[in-house]
C-alpha cells in the first residue's frame, strides 16, 4: 500500500512526489510539470495525471461518487496511507451535496423523535467542523423558534433546546435563550404579531455545501488521491466472485478505461443502481431563495409544519427557505421543483409574515434528492431514518446510503473501515477528526489581518471578509491571481457580486471543467441571481475557455447547454406536479446519461 504524497519528512509539502510509469520509465511531461505545482490544485493537469494513474495502477480503494460522502471517503482513505482514486460522472457535489439546506446541525426534529444517537453524533461533528476542521467554512447561525401556544409549549421547547445545547457541548455555539413576544418581534419585525406568543432563540451552524465538497476533494488531492470528474462508471470488473475494479467512460475525452482496485466503494447517493446492494428511496427536498430585504429579520427562523419543519435561513444577501420531503420516482439526475412545491413553501412562510412573499420575489429554486435507505413498511419518506447504512455485498465491493450532510465524516470513516477489513494488510484507523480541511490552517490569522489584506490588495474589507469565508487561508492564491491580473478583481457582469477571479480560480484550483460547475457550485450564481446566471454565462465562459483549452465551438456549446438547463428548470417550476415537471425537464437532453443509458 502506498502512503500519502510526501510531506512529513522534510520534503516540501507544496510539491507532489509522483509515481513512475508501470514499466519503470520516468514520469511523462505532464507528470513532471505537476510535481512542481500545488498538489491541491484540481486543474486540467491534475485530471490528466489522475487519469494516467487510473489507467496504470491498482489502487487500494476506488471511490465512485463525488458528493460529500465520496470526497470524504477519499480523504479518509488517503490519510490512512491507502492509495485511492475517485471518479464522479458529473461534478463534485452535482447531486444532493449542493442542494441541501446549507446547515451543519444536529436535527431538532430527530431529537423530538428520540433519536438521541443520531443527534449526539451530528452535534459532535458540528463542534469539530466549527472549531477544528473547517472554521473558515462553517459558522454559527441564530434561529428563532416561535411559540404559538401559551403554557405547555415554552417548557417543552425550552427543555428540548436545553438538552440540544448540552449534547452539543460547551462553547461551540451560544446557548438558547427565551424571548417574550415583544423581544422576538424586535429581532424579527417581519413576523405577524398574531403568529407567536413568544419565542426561543437557539444556534446551529451554516456552510456552503458545494464549497465544502470542493474543499474535501482538494484536501484529498493534497494527501495523494487521484480524482477525476466527468468519468462515469459503466460496470464492475470482476474476477470470479470478487470485484476488482470498474469499467468507466471519460465523458470529456469520450474514451473508455478500466480502473483496477483492491476494493471499490459506492457512494453514489440517489444514483444507487436498482440491482445494487442497497435499495434507496430518493426523497426530494426543494428550497427557494429570496432577497434579504424582503424579510426584515436579524435571525433565521424555524417553524413546525404538519410533517416536518420549515427553515428560513440567512444566506448572504438572501434568504433560503425550505424544504419539502416527498418521494421522487423519476430520473435521479434530474430532480425538478414543481409549482406545487413552490406554492407549498410560500404558503408555509407567508403564514408567519406581515408582508407575504410572491412568485415574483423568488430569485432561485433548487431541488435535491436525499438518498434514504428504503424501509418496506414505510410509505412516507418523512418517517424514513436519516441514519446511514453500509453494505458489503460482495468481496471487493461496499456501498453506503442514507445519512446527513453533517455526519459525512462519520459516514466516510465507516465506509473505509468496511473496505479496510477486506484489504490484505492491516490499515490504520481513521484520523480525519484531526485533519483540517484546506484553508483552515492560518484562517484565524488571516481574519485578524483582514484590514491589512484589504489595503495590500486594494479590495474593500467587506470583500476580503466574504472571500475569507469562502476560501480561508487559500485567499492568498486568489489575491496573487488578482495582483497578476488586476481586471479579475472586478465583479463579473451578471454574477451577483462574485469576482471574475473566482471563475478563473474555479478552473485552476477547484476542478471546474464545465460552465455550470462554476455558475452553480463553485459560485452560487445559479440560485442567487434572478435570471439564474444566464447574463453571466458568456462572461464566465470567456474567462474559463483559455484555462480549460476550450475552442470557440466548445465555448458556445457550454453557453447553450447552460441556457437550456436553466430553461428546463424554469419550465418545470411552472408545471403543477412532479410528473409534469419531470416531463418538462426531460424535453432537454441530459448530456450525462445514467449509468451508460
Amino acid at each position: 500500500m502506498t502512503g500519502p504524497a510526501g510531506d512529513r519528512d522534510g520534503r516540501d509539502p507544496t510539491t507532489r512526489e509522483l509515481p513512475a510509469a508501470r514499466d519503470g520509465a520516468p514520469p511523462d511531461p505532464v507528470t513532471r510539470e505537476l510535481a512542481a505545482v500545488d498538489p491541491a490544485a484540481l486543474d486540467p493537469r491534475h485530471r490528466a495525471w489522475s487519469l494516467g494513474r487510473m489507467g496504470s495502477e491498482t489502487f487500494d480503494v476506488l471511490v465512485v461518487g463525488g458528493g460529500v460522502t465520496g470526497t470524504g471517503a477519499a480523504l479518509d482513505a488517503a490519510t490512512r496511507g491507502l492509495s485511492v482514486a475517485l471518479i464522479e460522472a458529473r461534478d463534485y457535489a452535482a447531486g444532493a451535496s449542493s442542494k441541501s439546506s446549507k446547515l451543519i446541525h444536529g436535527g431538532l426534529r430527530y431529537l423530538e423523535m428520540l433519536d438521541f444517537g443520531l443527534v449526539r453524533e451530528a452535534l459532535r461533528e458540528r463542534r469539530l467542523l466549527l472549531t477544528e476542521l473547517a472554521p473558515h467554512l462553517v459558522r454559527p447561525v441564530p434561529f428563532l423558534w416561535p411559540l404559538t401556544h401559551r403554557g405547555w409549549e415554552r417548557p417543552y421547547v425550552g427543555t428540548g433546546l436545553l438538552l440540544y445545547d448540552q449534547i452539543g457541548g460547551r462553547l461551540a455555539v451560544p446557548r438558547a435563550r427565551h424571548l417574550s413576544r415583544s423581544r422576538a418581534l424586535r429581532l424579527a419585525p417581519a413576523l405577524r404579531r398574531d403568529a407567536l406568543v413568544g419565542a426561543v432563540q437557539f444556534y446551529d451552524a451554516q456552510e456552503d455545501d458545494a464549497r465544502m465538497v470542493a474543499c474535501l476533494a482538494r484536501t484529498a488531492a493534497e494527501h495523494g488521491a487521484a480524482l477525476a470528474t466527468n468519468v462515469r462508471m459503466d460496470g464492475l470488473r470482476t474476477e470470479g466472485s470478487r470485484v476488482t475494479g470498474v469499467v468507466a467512460r471519460d465523458l470529456l475525452e469520450q474514451a473508455d478505461l478500466t480502473i483496477r482496485a483492491r476494493h471499490v466503494v459506492l457512494a453514489t447517493g440517489a444514483w444507487a443502481r436498482p440491482d445494487g446492494p442497497l435499495r434507496v428511496r430518493p426523497s426530494k427536498g426543494v428550497h427557494i431563495v429570496v432577497p434579504r430585504d424582503r424579510i426584515r429579520m436579524d435571525t433565521g427562523l424555524l417553524t413546525r409544519t404538519e410533517k416536518s419543519v420549515l427553515f428560513v435561513i440567512p444566506w448572504g444577501d438572501h434568504w433560503v427557505i425550505g424544504d419539502t420531503d416527498t418521494e421522487w420516482p423519476h430520473d435521479p439526475g434530474r430532480p425538478a421543483a414543481s409549482r406545487a412545491d413552490i406554492d407549498y413553501l410560500l404558503a408555509k412562510v407567508n403564514a408567519m409574515l406581515r408582508d407575504p412573499l410572491g412568485h415574483a420575489d423568488i430569485e432561485g429554486v433548487f431541488a435535491g434528492l436525499r438518498p434514504l435507505v428504503a424501509a418496506p413498511d414505510t410509505a412516507d419518506t418523512t418517517r424514513l431514518s436519516r441514519e446511514h447504512t453500509v453494505s458489503s455485498a460482495a468481496p471487493g465491493l461496499t456501498a453506503i446510503a442514507g445519512g446527513k450532510f453533517t455526519t459525512y465524516r462519520v459516514m466516510a470513516r465507516d465506509l473505509i473501515d468496511a473496505a479496510a477489513a477486506d484489504l490484505p494488510q492491516p490499515v490504520a484507523p481513521s484520523r480525519t477528526d484531526t485533519v483540517p480541511l484546506l484553508g483552515a490552517a492560518g484562517y484565524g490569522e488571516h481574519w485578524a489581518g483582514r484590514q491589512r489584506l484589504a489595503e495590500r490588495s486594494g479590495l474593500p474589507v467587506a470583500q476580503i471578509e466574504r472571500l475569507l469565508g469562502r476560501y480561508g487561508s487559500c485567499v492568498d492564491d486568489l489575491l496573487r491571481l488578482i495582483a497578476r491580473r488586476p481586471e479579475l478583481g472586478q465583479p463579473l457582469e451578471g454574477a451577483g457580486g462574485y469576482l471574475a477571479a473566482e471563475f478563473v480560480y474555479a478552473c485552476t484550483h477547484e476542478g471546474a471543467v464545465r460552465l455550470d460547475d462554476a455558475l452553480a457550485r463553485r459560485t452560487r450564481t445559479a440560485i442567487e441571481v434572478r435570471d439564474r446566471g444566464v447574463t453571466a454565462a458568456p462572461h464566465a465562459a470567456a474567462l474559463m475557455a483559455p484555462e480549460l483549452g476550450w475552442t470557440p465551438a466548445r465555448t458556445s456549446e457550454e453557453i447553450a447547454r447552460y441556457r437550456d438547463a436553466v430553461a428546463a428548470d424554469l419550465a418545470g417550476q411552472a408545471e403543477p406536479d412532479d410528473d409534469a415537471a419531470h416531463r418538462a425537464h426531460a424535453a432537454v437532453p441530459d448530456p450525462i446519461g445514467f449509468y451508460g443509458q
